[in-house]
């Protein structure tokens, strides 16, 4: 894979991420609410997250800032993540 490859971006939501590797936010498209709610709790656009684990159910769990956050599927599919920093 060449190096202009690897430097496009695809975009897709929290759910769809693999546990044990890192994430860029890229956008958050929730009910004003639950965003703001998130926001106050760290996670905004350009914050990385870690995917800890995910439940069969669609829930999931991930680390921000340190701090690890659980979540409904509903919510993880409107935090939009992009490239994923942990480059090999």
């Amino acid at each position: 894979m060449t190096n202009a490859m690897q430097a496009v971006e695809v975009r897709m939501n929290l759910s769809k991420g693999l546990v044990g590797h890192t994430y860029v936010v890229e956008d958050i498209q929730l009910e004003s609410s639950i965003m703001r709610r998130l926001q106050m709790l760290g996670l905004t656009q350009g914050t990385s997250v870690e995917l800890l684990n995910k439940k069969r159910n669609g829930a999931l769990i991930f680390k921000v800032r340190g701090t690890r956050f659980a979540i409904g599927k509903v919510v993880a599919e409107g935090i939009l993540i992009g490239g994923g920093i942990d480059e090999q």
